[in-house]
């Protein structure tokens, strides 16, 4: 429910006051709450433009907690693409050294991709199609940056009405620098079960490829074509499991690259499997999508196709003939290896504050300038909105506690990422199994879903298949989507992480170890 015109008056003379950086956002309501801190909407009122302005509260508690903070806010500058989620903005706290609370201002999103799939039945061809274009496209500009998602997920791929897909949650992304331009030490790995890579799964190297990423896209993609999760293991015995039902057990060939001796025992002892046909699995998908699919969810990494080479090659991926161009899928220059010089040392609480305050200075281009000068000091030229913002927050908090909405959202129970950019919906998901049981929609239903247009396959994209609103149809056609640099999209979630989970294989005693991540 949003704030009565008295109350909006009030909150807004708190908040806007000697700060004219902060007189920009016209606050709404307070649209999510959790351990991390709070979101609420707001509209740019030099652009009309809805966005999410979101406190993360005592960021410093826990050093890795904001080193993990500090690694998303950079490559989210870094990585500044329109297939990926986008920080706009980030107040300057008041004290240099002594802030605890940050305030970054993202594009305000409407569902995510998991909504989406589990909201609609009737999800076309078209749509498919479209969605994985996307989503290819955002991964070959982060992967020629020689980044790694590793977390690749429905619930991180953001969707809008008009079928625009961005990427988020770089929580637990990573980047590879020249020393190791096509791998990466993985050392603490927790991402999704349901997504990950075999060779994840089974721990079967010390050091992975871009190929991992492209195995949940598969994953994410065969979702998109059934509505239900292509492999729901409940264990990571249980994932390979079904993996290799599909796939096949592995040829002796990809076994013996292994390096795992205990993962090379358990897929020797494995009973022998033949692949099933895609196209008994899928029986009504495109032809041209199963093929691409198969490339996609091949068991070795090194059989399936980098992002890159899929938007290269496309006469031996045509699945996208008609929609791909290349002067719409940029690539990017690795990123340098100054920029994360921070993962080579043991940071203390104030060094990671230190770097974050350096990042907020990138969104204050002359105080950034000042600070490397050197004639920067522990104060502002003019005052910080952040004790107004502090004010308005805690209005918000006691009236959202109070019930000023009907449902509050789910809280998000850890420090892996930013909090997300998204109006929030409450849905009761404990687990990551029953979430795709219950019957929760999001904002994008059903009766939201209209199918594109009916047109020659020349010409089907001049105008990109539209997920409705309540809104009228848009006229964006795919390019001008793929070229906007505003999104909507997604319900506020839960991240499920499974703590200090130790699982084995047996016959091979597989071990795959996970962190406990601690909470804001």
């Amino acid at each position: 429910m949003d704030p009565s015109p008295h109350n909006k008056t009030m909150l807004d003379k708190e908040f806007f006051t000697e700060y004219g950086e902060a007189s920009q956002y016209e606050i709404q309501e307070m649209v999510g709450k959790g351990s991390y801190g709070v979101v609420a909407s707001a509209i740019d009122t030099h652009t009309g433009e809805k966005v999410a302005i979101k406190k993360i509260k005592d960021v410093f508690e826990h050093v890795s907690d904001a080193t993990r903070i500090l690694r998303e806010i950079k490559l989210l500058r870094l990585l500044h693409h329109p297939d990926i989620v986008e920080i706009k903005h980030i107040m300057l706290p008041p004290c240099r050294r002594e802030f605890k609370d940050i305030y970054v201002v993202f594009e305000l999103m409407e569902s995510d991709l998991h909504h989406v799939i589990k909201a609609n039945d009737d999800l076309t061809p078209e749509h498919h199609q479209f969605f994985l274009y996307q989503l290819l496209r955002a991964l070959k500009f982060i992967h020629t940056a020689n980044v790694f998602h590793r977390d690749l997920k429905p619930k991180n791929i953001l969707a809008n009405a008009d079928c625009k897909l961005k990427i988020c949650d770089f929580g637990l992304a990573r980047a590879a620098f020249n020393d190791a331009p096509s791998t990466v030490f993985w050392t603490d790995y927790v991402a999704t079960r349901w997504y990950r890579a075999p060779e994840l799964c089974g721990s079967f190297f010390s050091k992975y490829t871009h190929a991992i990423d492209i195995w949940s896209i598969g994953c994410i993609f065969a979702e998109m074509l059934t509505g239900k999760p292509l492999f729901p293991g409940k264990n990571v015995v249980n994932q390979l499991d079904l993996i290799t039902d599909l796939t096949g057990t592995p040829s002796e060939e990809s076994i013996a690259r292994i390096r795992n001796e205990k993962a090379k025992r358990y897929l020797n002892s494995m009973r022998k499997k033949q692949p099933i046909p895609l196209s008994q699995k899928f029986p009504k998908a495109d032809p041209l999508a199963l093929r691409l699919l198969q490339r996609l969810l091949a068991f070795d990494p090194k059989d399936r196709p980098s992002a890159e080479q899929i938007s290269l090659y496309q006469n031996s991926y045509p699945y996208f003939f008609g929609l791909a161009n290349l002067e719409n899928e940029p690539s990017r220059q690795p990123i340098s290896k100054l920029e994360f010089d921070f993962e080579r040392t043991k940071l203390i609480k104030d060094d990671v504050r230190e770097l974050i305050y350096r990042e907020i200075l990138e969104y204050h281009p002359k105080m950034l300038q000042e600070y490397l000068q050197g004639s920067d000091d522990s104060g502002f030229m003019y005052p910080s909105g952040i004790d107004q913002f502090k004010r308005q927050f805690a209005h918000l908090e006691e009236h959202y506690s109070e019930g000023e909405r009907s449902t509050s959202p789910l809280e998000r129970k850890h420090a892996s990422s930013l909090p997300r950019e998204r109006i929030c919906v409450h849905i009761d998901d404990d687990s990551e199994q029953n979430d795709h049981k219950k019957n929760s929609t999001g904002s994008l239903g059903r009766a939201a879903i209209q199918s594109p247009p009916r047109e020659k396959p020349e010409s089907a994209y001049k105008y990109g298949p539209v997920i409705r609103n309540g809104c009228s149809k848009p006229k964006n056609s795919p390019k001008c989507l793929l070229r906007s640099a505003s999104i909507s999209a997604s319900k506020c979630e839960d991240r499920e992480r499974n703590k200090n989970e130790e699982e084995a294989i047996n016959n091979g005693g597989i071990v795959v170890e996970s962190k406990n991540y601690t909470h804001f």
